[in-house]
């Protein structure tokens, strides 16, 4: 019988102890209820919306309905004109960075006395703002609509200007300085001409956008054993151009156009070409690209892309460091007959002469004709299809031109050819370079 009531007790008096605790889970949890009727409600409808979407921003919403079930509360309310045209433009961005939620806080709650006001005596009156030397002296306010809004917890005055704390003030001005000071680079002993024993004169600042001074082969990767620096990203200091982008938008054209598939396939997975084309157009130069047919590219033996740094070589002179459209070279080659092109490929040049109402690249058995004109024109790099890979004149000369030998009745053909299932082969390109 004992241990009936204690066990009954016990029960009892943990039933109430749970109660009480969730009630009093409930009693915190439960934010302050706010009046519809509020002068927090009345800010946010009013015409004061630049202060009212700076409130929502600034995360006050919350410690304000906690002010006002407190205590009478009042706003001098800038008008939208001082927040929106009349602020510096640089420190409104400084208070609308994330970082500096706190100085945005700070500034907003400066406006607001936690006390009534109906009118404003020349006095200091202590802000909502955090820190003893935030108070509000009689002659920082301007009040030009007063008791605009009154409500029963609050009013609010509008006022001409903003009123900045000088803890925010001072948090901008030391921001500010940090970022006007510059560190000074380490330069090396002047130089001297020697031709004239003179101290060299350092160049003129090249102007945002400018072609770039250096040619373009100072520029070019010096080789697979010395990386090249990387290029300025999109949003570096010296960028104008996305390289990178362009060139990816131009082997996309290629694959979709149809028939330059082994090209694209060379330039992004036999060798790093894609890359270092992007690198060079991010720095300001164009590129023309003599694009030769997959039926042209079949042609090229194993042996003729087996030499380390053979690839790079057939493709550097398929490259002009100008841009020229299929006009343009059209007519060149009616005016001036034959014109040498610089390629990449130093030193040698690739001749363009007019033929049969087109333009013919090369000499004699390496020629091309340009085929399909302009598939690719952006401003800075110009694709044209060409129907033969094209070699420097000496190469011409010194490879060997004996034929095959084919058994008489026997098809078979003896020229090894580069690599097959090219669809398969571009599908994994455009995986691997465009993603």
């Amino acid at each position: 019988m004992d241990l009936q009531i204690y066990g009954f007790l016990f029960t009892l008096f943990l039933t109430f102890a749970i109660n009480g605790a969730t009630l009093q889970e409930k009693a915190q949890i439960t934010p302050p209820q706010i009046n519809s009727n509020s002068v927090l409600v009345a800010l946010l409808d009013s015409h004061y919306t630049e202060l009212s979407e700076l409130v929502e921003k600034a995360l006050l919403l919350q410690p304000l309905e906690e002010a006002v079930t407190e205590h009478n509360i009042t706003i001098f309310a800038p008008r939208n004109e001082a927040l929106e045209r009349d602020l510096d433009p640089e420190f409104k961005r400084f208070l609308l960075e994330p970082g500096n939620i706190k100085s945005l806080q700070n500034l907003l709650l400066f406006h607001m006395v936690p006390t009534r006001l109906t009118s404003w005596h020349k006095k200091n009156h202590t802000t909502l703002c955090p820190g003893e030397a935030e108070r509000l002296s009689g002659n920082m306010v301007n009040i030009i609509h007063p008791n605009d809004i009154i409500k029963s917890d609050g009013i609010i005055h509008g006022i001409k200007k903003v009123l900045i704390p000088k803890s925010v003030q001072q948090s901008f001005n030391n921001r500010r300085n940090l970022r006007s000071i510059s560190a000074v680079l380490p330069e090396g002993a002047p130089e001297i001409d020697p031709r004239t024993n003179r101290l060299k004169k350092k160049p003129n600042p090249v102007p945002a956008g400018a072609p770039p001074v250096l040619p373009i082969y100072s520029a070019m990767a010096p080789g697979p054993s010395l990386a090249p620096a990387p290029a300025p990203g999109p949003g570096g200091h010296h960028h104008h151009f996305d390289g990178e982008t362009q060139v990816k938008d131009f082997i996309q054209t290629l694959l979709h156009y149809g028939g330059y598939n082994e090209l694209a396939d060379i330039l992004v997975n036999l060798t790093s070409l894609a890359t270092e084309m992007g690198r060079l157009v991010s720095e300001g130069y164009v590129l023309t690209v003599l694009a030769p047919n997959d039926e042209a590219m079949a042609k090229l033996t194993t042996d003729q892309l087996s030499e380390p740094g053979a690839p790079e070589q057939i493709m550097y002179y398929h490259l002009i460091p100008e841009y020229q459209t299929e006009e343009s070279m059209y007519n060149s080659v009616r005016r001036f007959g034959k014109v040498k092109y610089d390629t990449l490929r130093l030193p040698h040049k690739v001749v363009a002469e007019e033929a049969d109402g087109s333009v013919k690249f090369g000499f004699e058995e390496g020629s091309a004709y340009l085929i399909d004109p302009d598939i690719y024109t952006d401003g800075r790099i110009s694709v044209q299809g060409i129907d033969g890979v094209l070699f420097p004149v000496e190469d011409i000369k010194v490879a060997p031109k004996s034929a095959p030998v084919v058994a008489a009745g026997d098809a078979k053909v003896v020229t090894k050819q580069r690599r097959g299932k090219l669809m398969e082969v571009a599908c994994s390109m455009m995986g691997s370079f465009c993603h």
